[in-house]
């Protein structure tokens, strides 16, 4: 029950922030279904009055107006009128179901678009533990595929089921008011349409969020593969890929054919019950009217309106099951609209980010369970290059997260020039930390856009410079079309290297207080990760720098190495101090340079 609040107050703010368009919508569609009632009463008053010469059925207002203009015997006499006001009365149907097609649609398109933006606004400022968790594929389905689903059911549903209430109320007033005992004759079936249609509102509802979800499964597979791609490839797993995305196909078909069997179920068994409904009733009518006990106008009036009353309640059903299918996309999408976003911060500070770095006894773990850092103490000195070496799992990604604030510490201070991290503002620190990471994200823009993506209107010559620092001009001059080259979704046209040194170069657009290489040079040559090492240290003398990597070389120019065994810092010191400390430093350092030597003699 209070899920289902949720849901429905989601969907009033949709409506309410377009309110003038739905009400305008079901002005026309009230008249357009007294529009439509009013051709078959037309009719049975000409019948009975004009030309019988029996009471009038119609209301006290119109008699009036029918007496001013010469009574029944002058309608008699000039039966066009009555064939204009017909002709008339359909196009104003026509013309009301224009406007409310136009508003509703309008309603409907504008509901979707706040929603998207809501919903696209929300997930970008989601904390980082979530994205980790999400399938993008089903994210993705909620911000496309759910969002049009509800745009559907506000454009075609919502005013669907305004209209078929209103029609089965106006019936029923109008059948009673005609002929009680006939009417009670015409409505036999109807708690049994009405009983099939709530049992297969329930049906349908969890139906649709089986094949919904069975979607958001194949989505996230599809999206998978698409993403890695090249792995796919590497590894020869196509067949294998192909068989887990027929497993998801063969669950989301079955899903949605359960599915279908329901709405098949459903139209037969209501036309089947409202075909027989029909046919009492008219068998009833004849028999009525062969006794004499109600007048041809009544006749055209009960067969008229019979299909009015069935009609809507049999839609009435699939209707439901439409909204029912809105109901569970509009769950989904609000299941990411309640996930708790990174919170404002009003009292946090700006404060120049040029001093020490210092984790004070830092502990964290994810999940909220300990492990992965435990008690962790060192400092970075302003504007100096510090390295960090640690075995796979030993925490060196997580401390460039916890300085990022993507994570916070379970225990224990982060401080940068003696502030505390966390009263820093968050994307004020963010935009101040550069990150390189060691698998970096490139658009499927041109290479240009690419390096200049991280700041709004770049100077040509800054964007020359920063690829420049970064070792990639020359790739980039020699490309076929230069800087104007595009590069594949998630820079799969690129290199390894070619990545990375556009992902620094990018970084270094933002000129940043400090720069953080999370393994980001392990897949350029040597020679090229010098060049770098050596324009960063003549870009920024002010610029405090963390290079994670495994590659002793890389590590050996820096003013403090750090050594990181299980969530603690075992060593630190420069690379002469280090290498001669029995350690975890030295085994890598003289496993390397027993590689290289080998390496070497194999070349000689």
């Amino acid at each position: 029950m209070h899920s289902n609040g949720r849901r429905l107050r989601l969907m009033g703010r949709l409506i309410a922030k377009n309110k003038k368009y739905f009400i305008g919508a079901a002005v026309c569609t009230l008249l357009s279904v007294a529009v439509d009632y009013m051709t078959p009463l037309l009719l049975a008053e000409t019948l009975d009055h004009y030309l019988s010469g029996k009471p009038s059925q119609l209301p006290a207002f119109l008699n009036s107006l029918v007496e001013r203009a010469g009574g029944a015997s002058f309608m008699a006499q000039h039966l066009w009128i009555v064939g204009l006001a017909l002709v008339a009365l359909s196009a104003l149907g026509g013309l009301c179901n224009f406007a409310k097609g136009r508003w509703q649609s309008m309603a409907g398109e504008n509901a979707a678009r706040d929603l998207r933006r809501s919903l696209y606004d929300h997930i970008q400022r989601l904390p980082f533990s979530y994205h980790v968790k999400a399938e993008t594929g089903d994210l993705v389905q909620r911000c496309t595929s759910d969002v049009d689903t509800v745009r559907r059911f506000l454009i075609n549903q919502l005013m669907a089921i305004f209209s078929s209430v209103l029609m089965i109320v106006v019936a029923l007033l109008v059948l009673f008011r005609r002929n009680a005992r006939l009417a009670a004759y015409s409505m036999i079936m109807v708690p049994g349409l009405f009983l099939f249609a709530y049992l297969f509102f329930k049906w349908v509802v969890r139906a649709f969020k089986a094949s919904d979800e069975a979607e958001g499964a194949l989505s996230a597979v599809l999206q998978e593969n698409l993403t890695g791609v090249r792995v796919v490839r590497a590894f020869g797993q196509e067949q294998r890929e192909v068989e887990k995305f027929d497993v998801k196909s063969r669950e989301f078909r079955d899903k949605t054919y359960r599915l279908c069997k329901l709405l098949n179920m459903y139209w037969s068994v209501s036309d089947a019950m409202s075909m027989m409904q029909m046919g009492a009733t008219l068998a009833a009518c004849v028999v009525f009217a062969a006794r004499g006990e109600i007048t041809v106008g009544t006749l055209v009036v009960f067969t008229g309106f019979i299909g009015k009353l069935l009609w809507p309640i049999r839609q009435l059903g699939r209707i439901l099951s439409d909204a029912g299918k809105s109901l569970v996309s509009i769950e989904r999408i609000d299941e990411i609209l309640r996930q708790p976003v990174e919170p404002d911060e009003p009292d946090a500070v700006k404060p120049p980010l040029t001093g020490d770095i210092v984790f004070d006894h830092v502990s964290f773990g994810y999940d909220g369970k300990r492990g992965v850092l435990s008690d962790l103490c060192f400092t970075v000195p302003a504007g100096k290059t510090v390295a960090i070496l640690g075995a796979t799992g030993s925490g060196k990604s997580t401390i460039v997260q916890l300085l990022q604030r993507l994570f916070r510490p379970q225990s224990g201070v982060i401080t940068i020039g003696g502030v505390d991290i966390q009263q820093i503002e968050r994307g004020y620190l963010r935009s101040r930390v550069g990150l390189v990471l060691q698998e970096p994200f490139l658009y499927s823009k041109t290479i240009r856009e690419n390096v200049g993506i991280a700041v709004r209107d770049p100077a040509p010559d800054a964007i020359e410079r920063a690829a420049r620092d970064a070792a990639a001009l020359s790739f980039i001059l020699e490309s076929e079309n230069g800087w104007d080259t595009v590069v594949g979704e998630r820079g799969v046209t690129l290199s390894g290297g070619q990545k990375q040194r556009v992902a620094i170069a990018r970084t270094l657009m933002k000129n940043s207080d400090i720069l953080i290489f999370d393994d980001s040079l392990s897949a350029v040559d040597t020679e090229t990760d010098a060049a770098i090492r050596k324009a960063l240290r003549e870009r920024g003398k002010n610029t405090t720098t963390i290079i994670v990597s495994h590659r002793i070389v890389t590590l050996s120019q820096a003013d403090l190495i750090l050594v990181v065994e299980n969530g603690r810092v075992t060593q630190q010191g420069t690379h002469q101090q280090l290498i001669h400390e029995d350690g975890l430093y030295s085994r890598i350092f003289n496993i390397q340079t027993a590689l290289e030597a080998e390496f070497q003699e194999e070349v000689n």
